[in-house]
């Protein structure tokens, strides 16, 4: 694998990993690299010093351990490796309706948080006016909503980042 820095057109930097230089070149090419800041697809490696091992050396003397000094703290486990994909033009558009679908609910329904699924068993029953909403909802939550006939649509999670 190899880091790259990498620069818009719009002077924004950033940085990500690429299987080889000619995977950088086809995704680049295809319009797939584009920066997290601004999404321009004009994208090119920016100028970087490499690191390179001196082999006119010997080993580095260790350094001595600080007397009384706390056990470092154990490494915080991985998290477990999440599904990818890498996108064509199909999965862009579907994502940008993703997109448009999640701003077009946050502007036009009432946000609920977590009280989700209380408010739309109450709405569903008369016992407050109906109104659109959105929130979140629990597993169990949903299956409940589902077997008392409220009709909801579960919202997909966009991607934080655009790499």
């Amino acid at each position: 694998m190899i880091r790259y820095t990498l620069i818009c057109d719009n002077a924004h930097e950033f940085e990500s990993w690429f299987a080889s230089s000619a995977s950088f070149d086809e995704q680049a090419k295809r319009g797939f690299v584009t920066c997290p800041i601004c999404n321009s697809a004009k994208v090119e490696r920016a100028v970087m010093a490499p690191a390179v091992a001196r082999t006119d050396r010997g080993p580095r003397p260790a350094e001595p351990a600080p007397e009384a000094a706390a056990p470092a703290p154990a490494p915080a486990p991985s998290p477990a490796p999440q599904p990818a994909a890498l996108m064509g033009e199909k999965e862009l558009a579907f994502r940008a309706m993703l997109t448009a679908l999640h701003e077009h609910v946050a502007a036009n329904a009432e946000p609920v948080g977590k009280r989700f699924a209380e408010e739309a068993l109450k709405i569903h029953h008369g016992e407050t006016e109906n109104r659109a909403i959105y929130g979140e909802a629990s597993a169990e939550d949903a299956q409940m909503l589902h077997e008392e006939g409220v009709e909801f649509l579960p919202l997909p999670r966009l991607p934080e980042g655009r790499n």
